[in-house]
């Protein structure tokens, strides 16, 4: 699998343990639908061949989280400290070893709908390399 669907798989799995049905994908949530929420958003990779033995891997992923009250912004904060508490630990996949990078978070008031919402953007970038460190292609 490649190494940001296989990040992507495993985020919103174990997200989803932790918030139920509070974790969407692909599509942003249906308008009725309760805050808070967690939307997991983009994916980027960058592959680094710069060694003969193993394929290193850039991955960026992107997490929102709103509220619909700007007074419930500690809310938000908790659940991305929870989120970035997860991504800490992340050290295996199936295939991948991870390593986490850096950590970018926001909080944003987001006048969007007709409710100022509290949002929370966080940008993570992740190294990876293939567990047993042989490139797949050799």
């Amino acid at each position: 699998m490649d190494p940001q669907q296989e990040l992507f798989s495993y985020l919103l799995v174990t997200l989803k343990k932790e918030y139920r049905d509070m974790v969407f994908d692909g599509f942003m949530p249906p308008e009725k639908t309760t805050y808070p929420f967690i939307y997991l958003a983009d994916s980027q990779q960058t592959d680094d061949y710069s060694n003969k033995t193993a394929i290193f891997n850039n991955v960026y992923q992107t997490i929102h989280i709103w509220n619909d009250s700007p007074k419930k912004r500690g809310t938000v904060s908790n659940m991305a400290l929870k989120i970035k508490n997860i991504v800490r630990r992340l050290e295996y996949t199936s295939n991948y070893k991870w390593e986490i990078r850096n950590i970018e978070q926001r909080i944003l008031e987001d006048t969007t709908t007709k409710t100022p919402l509290m949002h929370v953007v966080l940008e993570l970038e992740f190294k990876s390399s293939s567990k047993g460190g042989k490139r797949s292609d050799q």
